[in-house]
């Protein structure tokens, strides 16, 4: 990956993504498209803001913008939409990485709309499906033309649907029959007042090509994210872990079990995985092997419906 190095600043590794007299290898080509994705962006929108909840997509994403803007820091905020129910590992990593690179973070609380009244406490407790109304108060507070996300084609039917740079209207909500083309890399951000556009520079990355880079760039991640012993109880197929906001109920045994996770969000419905893989290698061999997508397989939120995240992309979600 890093076959031509250049200089590092703040755990960033600087490499040039297109090495002359030869191709690009695949991960390098991702590196290059997204890079490009960046910057066409920021040059023809004013104020761009990046999600950013301390999730391997959102860092790796992160790692890709500082690259694209180095030696110049990242020339936009960050956002984390906070349930209030994440796991601390991921919010510690999350300050870190903005104090160590010295961004702007903009944190849209959804306890703050559930204490004054805007928002209801579901009865299942879980809360990444009150995230939307949050986030577009947020968009509008901050005058954002643009929120890039790290969805991926690969993740979900809905976002399998979704541009690269996909138009919100003036209620931040998605419509999938008024997608642009996107022939030959171009990317049309235009729109109107009240608008704005969601941009995905990983779209066309896999759960593999993550992991894959990751390696290749010695990214670090909250611990969790890698094999380790936990309190968890088998509910809905998936391990929970046991904590303040997901407790077993009757007949739920609390087992002491290694796992790890494939992806993060509300501790209430994101589940773990049974796991021996230790490093980012061991990790990249275990994807390899599995057929079941990271949230088919650990998010309970996106199994309420067949067309569950379309539904709630529609209303205005990531």
């Amino acid at each position: 990956m890093r076959a031509a190095r250049g200089p590092r600043r703040e755990g960033i590794r600087m490499s040039d993504t297109a090495v002359a007299g030869r191709t690009l290898t695949h991960l390098e080509a991702l590196e290059s498209e997204a890079i490009h994705i960046f910057r066409e962006i920021v040059s023809e929108l004013e104020r761009p803001v990046l999600l950013f909840s301390g999730g391997k997509d959102s860092i790796v994403m992160l790692h890709l913008a500082a690259k694209a803007f180095w030696p110049a820091p990242v020339p936009f905020p960050v956002m984390h939409v906070d349930t209030g129910h994440n796991f601390p590992e991921v919010l510690a990593h999350r300050d870190a990485t903005v104090d160590r690179l010295g961004l702007r973070l903009v944190v849209a609380s959804v306890q703050d709309y559930i204490d004054d009244g805007r928002l209801l406490e579901r009865a299942d407790g879980t809360r990444n499906q009150l995230q939307t109304q949050p986030l577009l108060d947020a968009i509008v507070e901050g005058r954002f033309d643009a929120v890039f996300g790290g969805g991926r084609r690969d993740e979900e039917k809905a976002r399998a649907k979704e541009r690269v740079v996909s138009l919100r209207d003036e209620f931040g909500q998605w419509d999938p029959r008024n997608q642009r083309p996107e022939l030959w890399n171009l990317y049309n951000p235009r729109h109107r007042p009240g608008e704005h556009v969601r941009v995905f520079p990983l779209s066309n990355w896999t759960e593999l090509d993550v992991w894959r880079y990751i390696e290749a760039e010695a990214i670090s991640l909250p611990e969790l994210y890698y094999a380790h012993e936990r309190e968890v109880f088998r509910r809905d197929g998936m391990w929970l872990a046991v904590g303040d906001v997901s407790q077993p109920r009757d007949g739920e045994a609390v087992e002491r079990r290694q796992v790890r996770y494939r992806t993060v969000g509300d501790m209430s419905c994101t589940g773990a995985v049974e796991s021996e893989a230790r490093t980012a290698a061991d990790v990249i061999e275990e994807v390899a092997l599995t057929r079941i997508t990271e949230r088919g397989a650990t998010r309970a939120d996106d199994r309420v419906t067949e067309a569950a995240m379309e539904d709630r992309k529609k209303e205005g979600y990531f």
